[in-house]
């Protein structure tokens, strides 16, 4: 008696993988000598790649998937949430959000997280207009045509910090409608940071009792923490979510992010999922279950310590950068506290070759963790070697 309820020996075989081609062979090591030669060259985007997680390679044979809420109970077991809900807990502690009153989930990136915190915004405060500067990043226009919510662009300094004046004339003459607040935590081109304590202020001077101010760190949300003196965009600020991205102060692999809030306004629109055995409190049903691994990893092996070296190691590369630029010659300038150096628009063969981002005249370099010094030497040869040609 097999105690069976069938023939166990007709159970067909599993489908196996045929071996690639050699052409197809041939085809993945042409893509991995391309990729690790234009890894060696980009300065123009901000993303780490200083990181080695040989210890995590064995996860990439399991389907790790981490199906709704972080931190509720679910039927599916093959997760990483537990080291998920770490991660999320050392960012709370260092972005100084309420006690018992936060909560969070690992994203794909930054845009999601800031469609999460516009999400949360327009359901607290269904009539409110968004307010966000026109150096803000192109996907939360994309953003907020996805929610439906009426907003308003407002001026940038020439900085690319947000103009306080215009925000609060601006306020003014709708001060019988909820604001919504979209921070830029370090903008695109100038890595300019919005002053969650100015924008807070305004909005205690015109009285509004609802309002909402979501933090878009992407970049800066993993270095503001540890730098001194600290910018003024977290929670203890103000913020009442705020957005990082994992790739790019931390490194990873495999784009992700990580979006906080204030769990008494999550609260309000979850959802129970009896098919997972979990609550839908996030964007996605699945999430990657590998790139929470990723940043405990980082956050376990470096420390505190070690992730605030690496921020003075960029810093200080950042100050070389800008230094020696303008002894070349070069009209660099950086803001307070940036490891993004902008300089007027290189010619077409240095930005294809050092992948500079450029837009309306300026280039920039941003001396994430592992650029060198002697990238940046390079970078001002080819520069001078290669002048633009002035328009007639």
């Amino acid at each position: 008696m097999g105690g069976g309820y069938g023939d166990a020996a007709a159970d067909p075989a599993p489908v196996q993988p045929m071996a690639l081609s050699a052409p197809d062979k041939k085809r993945l090591q042409e893509f991995l000598d391309a990729t690790r030669e234009n890894t060696e060259s980009f300065l123009g985007y901000p993303v780490s790649k200083d990181f080695a997680f040989e210890d995590l390679m064995e996860f990439l044979k399991y389907p790790l998937n981490n199906l709704g809420d972080p931190f509720s109970d679910s039927t599916w077991r093959v997760d990483s949430r537990a080291f998920e809900r770490e991660v999320i807990t050392f960012f709370a502690e260092h972005l100084r959000a309420p006690a018992n009153d936060w909560w969070g989930y690992v994203t794909n990136g930054g845009t999601e997280g800031n469609l999460y915190g516009l999400y949360l915004a327009r359901e607290l405060l269904p009539k409110g207009i968004v307010y966000y500067s026109q150096d803000t990043h192109y996907s939360v226009a994309k953003n907020l045509h996805f929610l439906g919510m009426r907003h308003i662009m407002i001026r940038s300094q020439a900085n690319g910090e947000i103009d306080y004046d215009d925000l609060r004339e601006t306020l003014r003459a709708r001060r019988d409608i909820p604001p919504i607040i979209f921070a830029n935590i370090g903008t695109t081109m100038t890595e300019a940071k919005d002053d969650l304590k100015k924008i807070k202020g305004i909005l205690d001077e015109m009285a509004f009792s609802q309002r909402y101010i979501h933090s878009d760190a992407a970049l800066c949300g993993g270095m503001a923490p540890f730098m001194e003196p600290r910018p003024a965009f977290d929670f203890a600020d103000g913020a009442d979510s705020i957005s990082i991205s994992g790739h790019k102060s931390f490194g990873s692999p495999i784009p992700c992010g990580i979006v906080l809030a204030r769990k008494c306004n999550v609260d309000r629109i979850a959802r129970s999922i009896s098919y997972i055995g979990n609550l839908d409190t996030t964007i996605t049903g699945s999430r990657n279950g590998f790139t929470p691994l990723v940043l405990w990893h980082t956050i376990k092996s470096l420390g505190v310590d070690g992730l605030k070296a690496r921020i003075d190691h960029a810093l200080d590369n950042a100050g070389y950068a800008e230094t020696a630029m303008r002894h070349a010659g070069i009209e660099a300038w950086r803001n307070p506290g940036a490891i993004t150096v902008v300089f007027p628009q290189v010619a077409e063969c240095v930005k294809q070759k050092w992948q500079l981002a450029t837009a309306n005249g300026q280039s920039h370099v941003i001396c994430m963790p592992n650029v060198t010094r002697a990238q940046v030497d390079a970078l001002i040869e080819d520069i001078l070697a290669n002048p633009v040609e002035s328009k007639q």
